[in-house]
């Protein structure tokens, strides 16, 4: 269904035999922005589809993971609905399994088969509901940093405040773009700490997208429905069949690796974690040899098909 109404490039190039094609793609009544960049020919790896954190876009993952790894496999990089180019869509959007429906419709629409899929922090819990919801598309189950139960002491202030009906059009507009230009850099070190922010992350990942009032508050949202869905969910992981690794780092501040990381490897029968000493939220850039062997090793494993309906 890639035709002009439906799926519009924004841009579409050829670099040493492999095509690169940046889409916005219509997945049921609202567009997402996707980049696919295929394999070579003598490609060692399965596709493999990148679902970025939250306060971000798909230049997070392709800003890791595209000079590492291009040529190697299709690398399939999407904006989740309401961040980077991608339109939220329905309400349901603001849930993991919303969104999963929605990368579904996406990977058939972008010709996208069986895919190994990485998700980072937020990422992972949206990745874990393709898995549940949708386990036809993967190869293999990837998490890094994952967010999967419910944590205590609930979400952030912020977040309350500008997902609230009124007040909270409000205060993304009137307080969210002057205190997040202030406290940006700030906040991106806490992520990456202990480790150091690597030198133009903010430029080259577009963090300054991220404070913008509807991508702020669509963003607030989706943590407010996070909650609730890891509470109403984590006990399905159980059911979760694709080979699956965990990376996480035992230093996470920003999502921690025993509430979320260690119990989801008890949860998945096929699961192996991996806990590395000194790590902070950032695997894919902190770890990115740990994460591609990781793939690697998921591209070996039999394949466990999904039981039929």
């Amino acid at each position: 269904m890639d035709i002009a109404t439906a799926s519009s490039p924004l841009e579409s190039s050829s670099t040493d035999g492999m095509r690169v094609e940046d889409r916005l793609t219509d997945v049921g009544g609202y567009r997402m922005r996707s980049l696919l960049i295929e394999a070579r020919e003598n490609a060692d790896l399965p596709p493999v589809l990148f679902i970025h954190g939250a306060s971000t876009s798909l230049l997070d993952p392709l800003n890791a993971f595209r000079e590492p790894l291009e040529g190697r496999a299709s690398l399939f990089f999407v904006d989740r609905p309401g961040h980077g180019g991608s339109q939220a869509g329905p309400a349901e959007n603001r849930r993991p399994d919303g969104q999963a429906h929605a990368i579904a419709r996406l990977m058939d629409e972008r010709g996208i088969g069986r895919a190994i899929v990485v998700g980072h922090s937020y990422g992972g819990a949206v990745a874990a509901a393709l898995a549940l919801e949708h386990p036809e598309k993967l190869r293999g189950l990837l998490l890094l940093s994952p967010v999967l139960y419910p944590w205590p002491g609930g979400i952030a202030w912020y977040y309350t405040a500008s997902a609230m009906p009124v007040f909270g059009w409000l205060f993304t507009r009137l307080v969210v773009p002057l205190a997040g230009r202030l406290a940006m850099e700030s906040a991106a070190r806490s992520v990456f700490s202990p480790d150091p922010l690597p030198a133009g992350y903010i430029e080259k990942s577009r963090a300054i997208e991220a404070i913008q009032p509807a991508a702020f508050r669509h963003n607030a949202r989706e943590i407010a429905s996070l909650l609730d869905w890891t509470k109403e969910n984590a006990r399905r992981y159980a059911k979760i069949a694709a080979n699956t690794i965990i990376v996480t780092g035992d230093t996470d501040d920003v999502v921690s690796p025993d509430i979320h990381s260690r119990q989801m490897a008890q949860a998945v029968p096929n699961a192996e974690l991996i806990v590395i000493p000194g790590l902070g939220h950032k695997p894919d850039y902190c770890a990115t040899d740990m994460v591609i062997a990781s793939i690697e090793a998921l591209a070996r494993m039999p394949e466990h098909k999904p039981p039929l309906e």
